[in-house]
């Protein structure tokens, strides 16, 4: 398809009009917007400092200690947090909410959320296209490691 038949058809990602696009994604709404459960805040330190001792304590057990083992501490401080997303992930993904349930749940006969939603993508859209445009003049300098090279490999010049 050409650029000329997509910009007919409003598909053109170069034309400027991210009202497409954004509509697009709204009416795709229905089946593809999911609201998932998500732990801000204390209950992420409260886990991930629960991880924390239970790791400290298991090692313990088995015999690593900040005495045999002096970056104990760097390694729980890193497989904690690991720990504390598993635990957080599988509870969101276990307790999704479709958009219409959550419209139901608001009383939001009017589709206000969709609205909302609309506008948001729209705007983020745009910040998103501004944000490449403004950094557009130093990517061939970014992208010259994967130009294609001026002679064969192996080839002597």
């Amino acid at each position: 398809m050409s650029k000329e038949e997509r910009s007919r058809e409003g598909s053109d990602p170069t034309s400027g009009d991210d009202r497409n696009i954004t509509s697009d994604l709204v009416r795709l709404m229905p089946r593809d917007v999911v609201f998932q459960v998500r732990f801000l805040g204390e209950s992420q330190y409260l886990l991930q400092r629960h991880f924390q001792t239970f790791m400290e304590a298991e090692m313990a057990a088995a015999g690593m200690t900040r005495e045999t083992h002096p970056m104990i501490q760097s390694f729980i401080g890193t497989h904690a947090p690991l720990l504390r997303d598993f635990v957080f992930s599988g509870v969101s993904l276990s307790h999704q909410f479709r958009l219409e349930e959550i419209e139901r749940l608001l009383g939001d006969r009017a589709s206000l959320m969709r609205v909302d939603l609309w506008d948001q993508l729209r705007s983020h859209i745009e910040m998103a296209e501004k944000q490449f445009r403004s950094q557009l003049s130093g990517l061939p300098a970014q992208l010259s490691a994967w130009e294609r090279p001026q002679s064969p490999p192996g080839a002597r010049p």
